[in-house]
């Protein structure tokens, strides 16, 4: 196990962690160990987004780039260079694709094998500030200074419908099972059920939200620009508990379980990193089981658990690049809060820079080594046209992809 970190200074830190075994005695009194692993000082401005899979840690930064690093043999992989603006989002999904947003508005889907842009969406107007993919890797949702949340269809790597908000989102999440998404807006978070794809309550912090994560399918832990970590009920939108996990606002918070433990991690403009071991009844506020000074404004963080994942996770067909229109997306102008429905393929810009193979619907000559693949791909963009054309008539709603 290691926790990743960035931080204003520019550099990635790498802990080694060693569980002790829960030998039954004071909770108080079990402390895990930690030891420095590594530095990683590969990108030239403040580090803005982590993201984790079982081999690679990848970090986002304000100077445009993804650096890639290799947690096997720690050694840098390389970057990735497609974004005109600082990096956001990080997203893995399992280990096959990575999903990135920046402030050009921009969301990219990466083969995380061969490190290749698959496809660029024009996601948001303004800056793209979050994104979140659902657990089946069909539907992703993603917020930006337009003043959107946007849903995306992953199979066919387009949009699905848009709802306008009436301010600018900063987090969007969706809870472990995909039954329900959380929507942060300065100190309030907006709980949606999937299933009416509205909102069923409201949780206030008291400080602006920074970070939150899932401790349940109903359970959230809270963390804003202050000391105190709070833990809500998304169903009775109730404080269960809250604790005092720094001496300064906490950045960043990332939750995870192995056995015998549930943990959630924080990290602080103090320069600690810390791990908490959360109780059975969320009301009895969490214990400390390690924490790491870094020295180091932190901004981002990660774990990574050194274990098999399931390497067939992927997302549905983004893992081969597909013809897309140029057309823009056709956006209605609506009052806030209402739903539209969009139609139009998203824009992939500088498809050649994508590391697309091109965006004919022509299958290739025969004696190009590409042409049965190709005509395959071709085969199946003729069957969603005919899919696209039964769904038309029917009212959209993101479970119908469930």
């Amino acid at each position: 196990m290691e926790l990743v970190a960035g931080c204003y200074e520019q550099v990635l830190f790498g802990f080694a962690i060693h569980p002790e075994p829960d030998t039954g005695g004071d909770p108080k009194e079990q402390k895990w160990t930690s030891a420095a692993d590594f530095t990683h000082h590969a990108h030239t401005a403040s580090l803005s987004a982590v993201a984790v899979n079982s081999r690679f840690v990848v970090t986002g930064s304000k100077d445009e780039t993804i650096h890639i690093y290799d947690m096997k043999k720690k050694i840098d992989h390389g970057a990735l260079v497609h974004h005109n603006g600082t990096i956001t989002c990080l997203k893995f999904y399992g280990n096959r694709h990575l999903i990135s947003g920046g402030e050009d508005g921009l969301i990219c889907v990466w083969d995380a094998k061969k490190w290749e842009c698959l496809k660029s969406i024009k996601a948001h107007k303004g800056h793209v500030t979050f994104l979140s993919i659902h657990p089946s890797g069909k539907l992703a949702l993603s917020v930006g200074t337009d003043k959107t949340l946007r849903t995306w269809n992953l199979v066919e790597g387009r949009s699905a419908f848009i709802k306008n908000i009436k301010q600018n989102a900063h987090i969007v999440e969706w809870s472990p099972r995909g039954e329900k998404y959380i929507v942060v807006i300065l100190n309030k978070i907006d709980v949606y059920q999937l299933d009416t794809a509205s909102v069923s309550g409201t949780i206030t912090n008291e400080k602006r939200i920074s970070s939150v994560t899932f401790l349940s399918e109903s359970v959230l832990a809270v963390a804003g620009d202050e000391e105190v970590v709070r833990v809500f009920d998304c169903d009775s939108l109730m404080c269960l508990c809250e604790f005092k996990a720094h001496e300064n606002r906490v950045k960043d918070m990332f939750s995870f379980e192995v056995p015998e433990h549930h943990v959630i991690v924080t990290a602080s403009s103090d320069g600690f990193i810390k791990m908490w071991k959360l109780k059975q009844d969320k009301k009895v506020p969490p214990s400390l089981l390690c924490e790491v000074k870094t020295n180091a404004r932190l901004t981002c963080l990660g774990v990574w658990l050194d274990r098999v994942t399931d390497t067939q996770k992927s997302l549905p067909s983004t893992a081969e690049p597909s013809p897309v229109s140029k057309k823009q997306p056709k956006i209605n102008k609506k009052e806030a809060g209402d739903v539209v429905q969009e139609e139009e393929r998203q824009s992939v810009p500088d498809s050649e820079k994508c590391g697309l193979t091109g965006d004919s619907d022509q299958p290739m000559k025969a004696n190009t080594p590409l042409s049965v693949k190709k005509r395959k791909m071709v085969g199946m963009l003729e069957k969603q046209k005919r899919k696209k054309k039964k769904i038309r008539n029917v009212i959209v709603n993101p479970t119908f992809l469930l």
